[in-house]
């Protein structure tokens, strides 16, 4: 019989098939220890362990993978092995295995991050310290404008994403999204949601002229994102699911989305928060770190409020199905209407 662990998420590890293929890689020798699932932001099966005297993290699709999870998998590895021995702070690829027969799915190795994920209560010295909290805000764009400012052709990464058009596609793509939650039996429909097809109208007139391709994050905020335990630098940008090669200023756009504004909750909670610096803060901060135009940073802002909130209000139109909890539903449908009430501030 096979030796496994069971996962954060439910789902077994087959560790015997694990120890013996880092075996014929050179990883180590003997048994694997200290295994503990580790939960992450996503469904996605996160172990850390010990061989040798060395410490690894494995990482592999949910245990019910989508159509796209193994190919998810192996674009992470591929990212993180381009971004080695540059100034974005990741986690260290050790190894990846695309070869499904192994395990059953695709899957990586990569080194522990020595730090601590934001959300929720902050930790000491952090918790303490409001210039240590501003300070953390900065470091958060700095990441993007590190990454931002790679060049993914020198890195490999010619092929990793369609930058042709990708402005172009936005709207059309987010549009359909949100017309395909009709299939939800119940749901109130996109007029429940203010001015989401002149939010729409405004970014398709307003859509810059052109951008310089780069490499983003597609998810980047502070639940994305570990610190040092000992001051306000990113330990590592995490949870690289959806990156690609696109407009990198979407990801500044991201983080705006996120970030409180004093009229609503946040979609990332962080305690306390007192000390953070303001949206218009970061951008300036942004705009030190990156040659990029900024000219238009609203209209990315807007983009980022009108993705977020069709996303979210899919949970929604599920839960008026009774295929989601109501109150989870009926939360995130608040959020998605305050962040249209945003967007339209913004255009106003």
């Amino acid at each position: 019989m096979k030796s496994s662990v069971e996962s954060a998420s439910g789902p077994t590890v087959d560790i015997e098939s694990l120890t013996a293929w880092m075996t014929d890689r050179g990883l180590g020798s003997g048994p694997l220890t200290d295994v503990t699932p580790l939960a992450g932001g996503t469904q996605n099966i996160l172990l850390r362990f010990s061989r040798d005297g060395r410490d690894y993290v494995f990482r592999r699709p949910p245990a019910h993978p989508r159509p796209n999870s193994n190919e998810t998998m192996r674009r992470e590895a591929r990212l993180l092995r381009a971004l080695a021995g540059t100034n974005v702070p990741h986690p260290g690829l050790i190894a990846d295995c695309g070869d499904e027969s192994v395990m059953g799915v695709a899957f990586y190795l990569m080194e522990p991050v020595d730090g601590f994920n934001p959300v929720g209560q902050l930790p000491e010295p952090h918790a303490g310290s409001p210039a240590m909290r501003h300070a953390m805000g900065l470091a958060l764009v700095d990441g993007i404008a590190a990454l931002g400012a790679q060049d993914h052709q020198a890195l490999g990464l010619s092929d990793f994403g369609k930058p042709e058009n990708f402005l172009g596609r936005q709207v059309d793509r987010w549009r359909s999204q949100l017309a395909g939650y009709g299939e939800f039996d119940g749901w109130t429909g996109p007029q429940a949601l203010p001015s989401v097809g002149a939010v729409g109208d405004w970014l398709e007139r307003h859509r810059p002229d052109r951008f310089t391709p780069g490499i983003m994050h597609g998810d980047y905020h502070l639940a994305n994102v570990m610190y040092r335990k000992d001051g306000p630098e990113l330990a590592a940008i995490i949870d690289w699911e959806l990156a690609t090669i696109g407009d990198p200023l979407l990801d500044l756009g991201w983080v705006l989305a996120t970030w409180p504004d004093g009229k609503s909750e946040s979609t990332v909670s962080v305690r306390p928060w007192d000390g953070f610096p303001s949206a218009g803060e970061l951008v300036t901060r942004y705009a030190e770190g990156s040659a990029r135009d900024l000219s238009a940073v609203d209209w990315y802002h807007v983009l980022a409020c009108y993705k977020l909130g069709i996303l979210l209000e899919g949970t929604h139109a599920r839960a008026c199905a009774g295929k989601a909890p109501r109150e989870t539903g009926d939360r995130l449908h608040s959020r998605a209407i305050h962040l249209f009430e945003r967007a339209e501030a913004l255009i106003r």
